[in-house]
């Protein structure tokens, strides 16, 4: 009787242990990362926004932020459905590859960094495009940094940073410019080096642009927190007075409600400005958010007090404050 017992404890110990070795291993940002923007589940991708993002959106009533970032993986779908060989991985150094093998063509996207520090990692990404096993870069060096976020126990996208960083030295820049610059082609059929590149500009652009929307609700959402702490000063045309650096009191010159960053003025690619603080207390102000650049967007972006957003196809900041088109 005394080994039927032990015999059936043993069973029973080991069957009420087996629940925990069987649990799945919580998700990696890494993991979190590639589920966002390459699962073919609906709703995949806004799961990973941040609570805060996610709520912005569904007030809207649109999803023009989350089409932004739908680009990626709308790319991926398009090199699926022209036949390219695409590639995850969750761990290495390897993050993606595309190979069309009749083109003899490959894409890949390296992970340069994935620094994880208690519920926030950072992971550095670079872009890299081969024909016939040759770099098709053109001394050009795309890097794309993206933090994310534990959010209730899912890792969320918090910011989107990106480098570009080019060589005047580089055998392959300098390559380029003896054969000269040439127009680039949006045949996906005909050049994967240039699908290559040319998707990593649109992929750039399309970050910048939803970075830089976000950056105009964030601003807008500071501004109304900064009139209500200081009612007699009103709305600020300063993005500084918004930021300010820890270790001191908030007050009207540094009210440390955005990142620094952001109260520099530019930020992804973007120009950010305020104006037309009239009055005192002021009661109006104009936001405008313009790329730097052709590369870095090809939409600006503005606002006003009564926290609209609209855009200008062109990029021009003062045709948005005039002729702007709400987002929708």
């Amino acid at each position: 009787m005394t080994r039927i017992s032990t015999l059936l404890a043993l069973i029973l110990g080991s069957t009420i242990a087996l629940p925990a070795h069987s649990q799945p291993a919580p998700q990696t940002a890494r993991q979190a990362l590639l589920e966002m923007f390459f699962s073919k589940t609906p709703g995949t991708l806004e799961k990973h926004l941040p609570e805060a993002t996610r709520a912005a959106l569904h007030k809207s009533g649109a999803g023009s932020g989350t089409s932004m970032l739908d680009g990626f993986s709308l790319l991926t779908s398009q090199l699926q459905s022209r036949g390219q060989a695409l590639q995850t991985f969750a761990a290495g150094p390897t993050l993606l590859v595309i190979i069309d093998p009749q083109a003899h063509n490959k894409f890949e996207v390296t992970v340069e960094r994935d620094d994880l520090r208690g519920e926030e990692d950072d992971i550095e990404l670079s872009f890299h495009g081969y024909k016939d096993g040759q770099p098709q870069t053109a001394g050009a060096n795309f890097r794309f940094t993206f933090t994310m976020k534990q959010e209730k126990s899912v890792w969320r996208l918090n910011e989107i940073t990106l480098a570009i960083g080019v060589s005047l030295t580089d055998p392959e820049f300098l390559k380029a410019m003896t054969r000269g610059i040439k127009p680039p082609t949006t045949s996906l059929s005909n050049n994967q080096g240039s699908i290559a590149n040319n998707s990593v500009l649109v992929g750039i652009r399309a970050a910048n642009e939803a970075a830089a929307e976000g950056s105009v609700r964030t601003i807008n959402t500071a501004e109304v927190t900064y009139a209500a702490a200081y009612p007699e000063h009103g709305f600020t045309c300063f993005l500084s007075d918004l930021g300010g650096m820890a270790g001191g009191e908030p007050n009207e010159r540094q009210a440390m409600i955005i990142d620094p960053r952001l109260a520099s003025g530019r930020k992804s690619g973007y120009i950010l400005r305020l104006s037309g603080c009239d009055g005192t207390p002021a009661s109006k102000y104009s936001l405008t958010a313009a790329p730097a650049d052709p590369a870095s967007g090809t939409r600006a972006f503005c606002s006003d007090e009564s926290g609209v957003v609209r855009f200008s196809p062109d990029g021009d900041a003062a045709a948005c404050l005039s002729t702007g088109q709400p987002l929708h």
